[in-house]
């Protein structure tokens, strides 16, 4: 089992940053592939950025390409979501998955936090 826990999330306006967390423990040497996703209300959850423990590849979706980073700390088993520019349509519920597959579905991930709220206002 792997446990993930976001954190970092929060009421930010319109243009600003803000920079999630994601803490995974457990048996997290299962899991090559860490991903962002999000969920506003009445939405399906959307992909956002993956990584991985080995190497360090990354994948991001369209829609956050050049303003969304993510990065990861090996040594703190961490994974982090850098959102900068920030709009109020990417309020939303944020998550971080854990996963034997990973790429740009959530059915490639396995372990899933519980979310952090991300409000922007304009």
């Amino acid at each position: 089992q792997v446990q993930v826990v976001e954190s970092g999330g929060g009421l930010v306006q319109a243009g600003g940053s803000l920079r999630l967390s994601c803490a995974a423990s457990g048996r997290t040497f299962s899991t090559d592939f860490m991903g962002w996703f999000r969920q506003a209300p009445g939405k399906e959850r959307e992909f956002l950025a993956a990584i991985t423990w080995r190497g360090g590849r990354t994948l991001y979706a369209d829609s956050v390409k050049g303003r969304f980073t993510i990065s990861k700390d090996n040594a703190k088993n961490t994974v982090y979501l850098q959102m900068n520019s920030l709009k109020p349509r990417d309020t939303a519920v944020y998550y971080c998955a854990a996963g034997f597959r990973g790429g740009g579905t959530a059915d490639g991930y396995n372990y899933w936090g519980q979310g952090t709220q991300v409000t922007v206002s304009s």
